[in-house]
């Protein structure tokens, strides 16, 4: 039986694809891959790779072997990013285009010594992460891999910060001491840093789907999800009264207030209490009061809404992530699966 969640993603699939051809444009000649690691930034990896792979996307990046498994039908190359483990040598060799990211002594061991094939490197170039020393590369540790991309991670990209230049430079230094065939360095903030940081492969993730890390994105970089929600009861809370728990909200006036299929169970976290603002048509209504497991009240006095009707909320990754205190990262990537996912490209 067909059945329509009360909550929905609406996904802009243009603008995805849009703002890779935007950070593809600021790679300049090195190859735009794209992160889709925890399920695309929550909003479902096959359906972008879908959209990625049509745009001219060739390089795709996971978390686990699992991910790597759930996009083995994309027919595109796909680097799992925690390596391999003993456990996952199985589920490795029955996919042929996924290779493993390795990142520690035991790691390239494990797959040499299994026969291996065509990897990728993480180096430490000193976020003291993932990743092999450069001393390790010197003393040989790489000697006879087949290797894809060599590769590091930007631990101060999204700020103005000397660590940036350092680790560059670290990284840099690494050209040509091994077989690999590839450097990649720069994520969605780096590509913003400029050229020195492109190398021959970037790995946008964030900015894909409209988090803007970096001023320089701002402008660039276009939303892609929106969260609806429909309006289960409309109500008048007296003046004096107030509205959810522990009472932070009290009307200053007889108040219409909405009650929406929405909470932290979806995704949208308490950090929007009292702080969050949504869009009814094309007015600006503001959350009230606490935002609880399945339900956001709206302050809508004035404005034209019943039950049934649908709420847009905040679609501004950044003005979100300034509201709620949370990162844009955590906005995108706690998005529940009680949404149904819309796209529309």
């Amino acid at each position: 039986m067909d059945w329509t969640a009360p909550a929905r993603l609406i996904l802009d699939g243009a603008a995805l694809v849009a703002n890779w051809r935007a950070l593809a444009g600021m790679s300049g000649p090195a190859a735009c891959g794209a992160a889709v690691k925890a399920d695309g930034y929550g909003l479902g990896a096959v359906e972008v790779v879908r959209r990625l792979a049509a745009a001219g996307c060739r390089d795709l990046f996971v978390s686990n072997w699992g991910e790597a498994r759930a996009l083995s039908g994309c027919g595109l190359p796909v680097a799992v990013l925690h390596g391999v483990r003993g456990e996952d040598m199985a589920l490795a060799a029955s996919l042929p285009l996924a290779r493993p990211v390795l990142s520690t002594a035991d790691q390239v061991r494990c797959w040499s010594e299994a026969g291996g094939g065509v990897c990728d490197v993480m180096v430490d170039t000193g976020m003291n992460r993932l990743g092999i020393a450069p001393a390790e590369v010197a003393a040989g540790l790489l000697d006879g891999l087949a290797i894809d991309t060599l590769m590091s991670h930007l631990a101060c990209a999204d700020e103005d910060h000397p660590f940036n230049d350092r680790q560059r430079d670290v990284f840099a230094a690494l050209a040509g001491r091994t077989a690999a065939r590839r450097m990649s360095l720069a994520n969605s903030a780096g590509i913003a840093l400029g050229s020195d940081y492109a190398f021959d492969l970037t790995r946008p993730g964030l900015a894909l789907y409209g988090g803007v890390p970096r001023g320089e994105l701002g402008g660039v970089i276009r939303p892609v999800a929106r969260i609806e929600a429909q309006v289960i009861q409309r109500r008048v809370v007296p003046a004096g009264d107030s509205v959810g728990y522990n009472a932070t909200w009290t009307a200053a006036r007889d108040s219409d207030v909405a009650l929406v299929n929405l909470g932290y169970a979806d995704g949208y976290w308490r950090g929007f209490s009292d702080r969050g603002r949504a869009f009814a048509g094309d007015a600006a209504v503001p959350v009230i009061g606490r935002v609880s497991m399945d339900l956001t009240a709206l302050d809508i006095t004035g404005v034209a809404v019943g039950q049934g009707d649908w709420i847009a909320f905040d679609a501004d990754l950044p003005a979100a992530a300034a509201a709620s205190g949370m990162s844009q990262y955590e906005l995108l990537t706690g998005l529940g699966h009680r949404f149904d996912r819309i796209w529309q490209d």
